[in-house]
């Protein structure tokens, strides 16, 4: 096993630069990672940024000028692209943007032309918001959306409004993200006008609304089929004969009027929705005096939308459970009295009590009490956790047994739980690969067939190929075949669905795309310290050579007692156990990667790995063989000496997490190609560790930054890797890997920020389960997608020998859809 050179590291990606791109929009972003060269660096430097920023101080005293915050910008030729598009506008004098802060400043002669510049930005591929504005980002929940081609319909209607800057909606989650400069009363007036319900998300839901609209849309469908009944059973009396007629056009009315309603605004907003094609097929029908089939069309068609509208509701909820969890009150201890208090108005430092069995309704800190908590909720753990004074406990999460004084860390919105559920609704509405590929298919798919099947009822009849009422039957049957819904909802709900499953068990999955890559990963690299061991080394072992036990702990203590590293603080706190106290030492120094220094009483003294000493050219032959004994054993070597002699050695060992054994051996049995563990340890430590986990390889003696090197060096090898760590130190290699997976994200910010998949729970058993639902996301995907391609082929194929009815057509698209969905949903169910 060799040591990774540290020359392979790509200069795009150091640390700081890492850090600083979470607020630059940069291309080292985990989106972007892939476009990034090993060898190139698209970071923006700080001299750019000064000349810059120099720059745009010059044309603020020039003239008025509107600055806007750029998204979308992967590297600084895409600042390049923006100037020179903007710059052809008429009216606009200067632009200038700045890749590496994101920001572009505009200054023209008419200060109308600013409320263009975000749609042409948008035109050139990137997204712009004036930084000082009036703009609203606002989530609304839209209501009657039949298909993917709906929200089609309503972003096409709303982009027509000067005032709406961006907007999207998403099917699968029934939210529509919009940004805008208007109203929010008027938003929802403009979704009416496209013939939708909207309501903002952030409001109270309006349950009762939305039940009414479903019980009427149940009675459509309902009274549509009873006339339907009515006429087949009028046609075999034939008591009068028109009647049949009659009662199949009243079908046709009560069951059509909602279709027909969103079919008027589609075609209102230039999109071709499955409104529209089912609305044509029913009034060509009756056209031609195929009223029954009308009929059949239009109730078909209601029914199947109902049934979607259940199921796909089940999936969009997949997380209310959460939302669910937290308390809406808490008894807040104010003095010497309880009082009763809105979650919302409880502040930060407030002191609440929570008593055996209930909710905890916010994130703080035990002042007193020791219970049991089930944290199920937060971090999918099945046993609940011993908690005590000092530690932290989450909203949601419920106390077993115990009463418990809490101070407040954290606001309602700011809580843990409320952070999961808004990175898994923002996981929801990313669009996944696999997705977009079927929306390009499908936005050319439709308009083809469309276009054929008019050619099917003009051209045959015209050239004198049979009658013009069986080729029409036949176009109107293509017009049915020609949505494409059950393509289009094959990816999203799947990927809702898996999402939702995933969030339910304690792991972030933070869209579809890393979904998707969870799926086809071969090889998985593991921190080793925190990750695949409790990351809580202990002292095992004191050496010394010249001076007393004591005295050597003493020096030890000194030199570590101001470092953050784990085996520092291992050391420490066996001298604090002993009572042994620190010298006083000054000059205090890290040696990164290889231990630490500090001066006591004029001399010199290191703490550190015996290459250190090696490096000073210190001989180690007194100790050499109790060094190679102990790291045998699965310990790694703290030399305490001069730059002239060894004074002593102290050994430290970390265990191995309980669940970590498991957890590889579960990895390896679904499939897992290879299991990496990359450590700082020596070679013999290193080899001891990885045969006792069961690890297929490993990188030693790694410093930090030659994680990354390793991460490259497995992908170089043609391997899709992922990387598991804390989320803060291997934060680099995180975002360098295939797929970063961050553990204990309940306990940390950053890695709920920095990874793509977070694993909120502090093990690795929520692993296997991650991977075994990604695979089987992408099979139920790919199941979908063929049920959805083959069974349009097939309704192609048999509409032209006259084997296929219309209203055969109309199940064949709306079962599908439904199949589609019901399949989809039993990612909700996996366990």
């Amino acid at each position: 096993m060799s040591h990774i050179d540290k020359e392979q590291q790509s200069n795009c990606c150091s640390e700081e630069q890492y850090n600083a791109n979470e607020t630059t929009n940069s291309c080292c972003s985990g989106d972007n990672r892939d476009q990034i060269n090993d060898t190139s660096s698209c970071c923006s430097t700080a001299e750019n940024t000064r000349i810059v920023q120099e720059e745009y101080k010059e044309v603020d005293d020039e003239q008025n000028v509107v600055e806007y915050n750029i998204r979308g910008m992967d590297c600084p030729s895409c600042a390049v692209t923006i100037e020179k598009g903007l710059r052809k506008t008429d009216g606009i004098q200067t632009v200038q943007v700045n890749y590496g802060t994101g920001k572009m400043a505009v200054g023209a002669e008419d200060p109308s032309i600013y409320s263009t510049i975000p749609k042409q930005v948008r035109k050139l591929g990137f997204e712009a918001a004036p930084v000082h504005s009036n703009i609203s980002k606002e989530t609304y929940k839209i209501e009657g959306m039949d298909c993917g081609s709906c929200a089609k319909t309503i972003e096409n209607h709303l982009s027509k409004n000067p005032n709406v800057h961006t907007v999207r909606v998403n099917f699968s989650t029934g939210n529509m993200q919009i940004e805008h400069a208007i109203n929010s009363k008027d938003i929802v007036k403009e979704v009416r006008k496209a013939g939708f319900g909207a309501g903002l998300v952030s409001s109270e839901p309006n349950n009762k609304q939305a039940d009414d609209k479903k019980m009427v849309l149940g009675s459509a469908t309902t009274l549509s089929g009873i006339f339907l009944a009515l006429g087949v059973i009028a046609s075999f009396a034939n008591l009068v004969p028109s009647l049949p007629m009659v009662l199949y056009g009243i079908s046709i009315l009560i069951g059509g009027f909602k279709p027909a309603r969103s079919a008027f605004y589609a075609i209102k907003s230039r999109s071709l929705d499955m409104n529209v094609l089912m609305a044509s097929a029913a009034i060509g029908a009756a056209f031609i005096g195929e009223w029954f089939e009308g009929a059949m069309v239009v109730w078909l068609f209601a029914l199947g939308n109902t049934l979607q509208s259940r199921s796909i509701e089940r999936t969009r909820d997949s997380i209310r459970s959460l939302m669910n969890l937290t308390p809406s009150e808490a008894t807040v201890k104010s003095g010497n009295q309880l009082i009763r208090k809105a979650v919302k108005e409880v502040e930060i430092n407030d002191i609440i009590i929570v008593k055996p069995g209930e909710k905890i309704p916010l994130d703080g800190e035990i002042l007193t009490g020791i219970s049991s908590v089930n944290q199920a909720p937060i971090t999918g753990e099945s046993l609940p956790v011993e908690k005590q004074l000092g530690d932290t406990v989450y909203a949601g999460t419920v106390n077993e047994n115990g009463s418990m004084e809490i101070k407040v860390t954290k606001l309602v919105e700011d809580t843990t739980i409320a952070k999961i559920i808004h990175l898994v609704e923002e996981a929801q509405e990313q669009r996944a690969p696999t997705q977009a590929y079927v929306d390009r298919f499908a936005s050319v798919y439709t308009p083809i067939v469309f276009v054929l099947a008019l050619s099917v009822m003009v051209f045959p009849p015209l050239f004198g190929f049979g009658t013009w009422g069986g080729w029409l039957y036949k176009g109107l049957a293509l017009l049915v075949v020609a949505c494409p819904c059950a393509l289009v909802i094959s990816t999203p709900v799947a990927i809702v669905s898996a999402i939702g499953n995933a969030a339910k068990r304690g792991v972030l999955i933070k869209g579809g795309t890393f979904l998707e890559k969870a799926g086809v990963i071969q090889a998985i690299a593991f921190d080793k310290t925190g990750t695949l061991t409790e990351g809580k080394p202990k002292v095992t072992e004191v050496i010394t050579l010249n001076e007393n036990r004591d005295e050597l702990i003493a020096i030890a203590r000194t030199i570590e007692e101001y470092s953050t590293h784990p085996i520092a603080k291992a050391i420490t706190t066996y001298a604090k156990e002993r009572d042994i106290p620190a010298k006083n030492g000054e000059a205090f120094q890290a040696i990164a990667g290889k231990g630490a220094q500090a001066t006591i009483d004029g001399v010199q003294y290191f703490a550190g790995s015996p290459k250190l000493f090696r490096e000073m050219d210190v001989s180690l032959e007194q100790i050499e063989e109790q060094i190679h004994a102990l790291q045998g054993t699965g310990n790694t070597m703290i030399v305490i000496g001069t730059h002239k002699n060894i004074l002593g050695i102290i050994a430290v060992a970390d265990t191995i997490r309980d669940i970590t054994v498991n957890s590889i051996k579960t990895l390896k049995e679904v499939g897992m190609n290879e299991m990496v563990m990359l450590t700082g340890d020596n070679e013999e430590t290193a080899t001891k560790i990885a045969n006792d986990i069961g690890i297929d390889r490993y990188f030693a003696e790694l410093l930090p930054e030659d994680k990354v090197s390793a991460i490259k060096k497995l992908q170089s090898e043609g391997k899709r890797v992922a990387m598991v760590g804390d989320g803060i130190n291997d934060a680099p290699a995180l975002a360098t890997a295939d797929l970063g997976i961050a553990m204990g994200g309940a306990g940390t910010d950053t890695a709920m920020e920095t990874a793509d998949i977070v694993l909120m729970a502090d093990n690795l058993e929520k692993l296997p389960h991650t991977i075994r639902l990604s695979r089987r996301a992408l099979s139920i995907i790919k199941q979908n997608i063929w049920f959805s391609v083959v069974t349009k082929l097939a309704a192609l194929i048999l509409i032209f020998p006259g084997f296929l009815t219309l209203w055969m057509a109309v199940l064949s698209d709306t079962g599908a859809a439904l199949i589609v969905i019901l399949n989809s949903m039993r990612l909700l169910r996996q366990k």
